[in-house]
């Protein structure tokens, strides 16, 4: 098991040093104030400062500092690291997943469209089903509700299929004046020639 190293109080306080690297790169506004320090398995020390970057919440500026015996403190690495919780970026996908997950996700909306569209068909042609039932139960009760022996039987004075009886008597007096008239019309004719005859003879 790898122990770590004591820290180099030299390299704690070389925060001089770290703020002057973390200029070079970045605008002082956007350094905070001295959040702490790691040290790491090789002796280094990682000075962390507040960032106060907009879209970079958790993040801390990280200056690596380290020294070689009695040699003055120097800067091996100065970098933007995230801290616990701090908001990240999503994993890198190559494009090819990427596509197969897409056109799955495509088929599958492809297959529920399909699914609804057959369920509202299925719909349709249940409702015009239950349409027809109801049509054909509304003839039976037509057929039912007519008595075969009450069927109308035309009588000989019917005209034309109309039963006389069910005329109104208005109507009924029209046909019979009607008749009267073509009775009177035909006497006088049989007169006219009757008359014409005699004239004949007399000549």
């Amino acid at each position: 098991m790898t122990s770590t190293p004591d820290p180099d109080d030299r390299l704690i306080g070389a925060h001089d040093l770290a703020l002057a690297a973390l200029q070079e790169i970045t605008p002082s506004s956007s350094i905070g104030p001295a959040a702490g320090y790691v040290v790491e398995d090789d002796g280094s020390v990682s000075l962390r400062f507040e960032n106060r970057l907009p879209g970079y919440p958790g993040w801390y500026w990280t200056v690596t500092v380290a020294r070689v015996d009695d040699a003055e403190p120097t800067v091996l690495e100065v970098e933007l690291l995230p801290n616990e919780g701090a908001l990240l970026a999503p994993e890198w996908v190559p494009w090819a997943e990427r596509l197969a997950e897409y056109r799955a996700h495509q088929a599958e909306l492809a297959e529920q469209a399909a699914a609804a569209e057959q369920g509202d068909e299925d719909e349709l042609e249940g409702d015009d089903a239950d349409d027809l039932d109801e049509d054909a139960d509304d003839e039976d009760d037509v057929d039912e509700d007519e008595d075969p022996s009450e069927a109308r039987v035309l009588h000989a004075g019917d005209l034309d299929g109309v039963d006389i009886d069910e005329l109104d008597d208005s109507v009924v007096e029209d046909i019979a004046d009607a008749a009267d008239d073509d009775e009177d019309e035909s006497e006088e004719d049989e007169s006219e020639d009757e008359s014409d005859e005699d004239s004949s003879e007399e000549e």
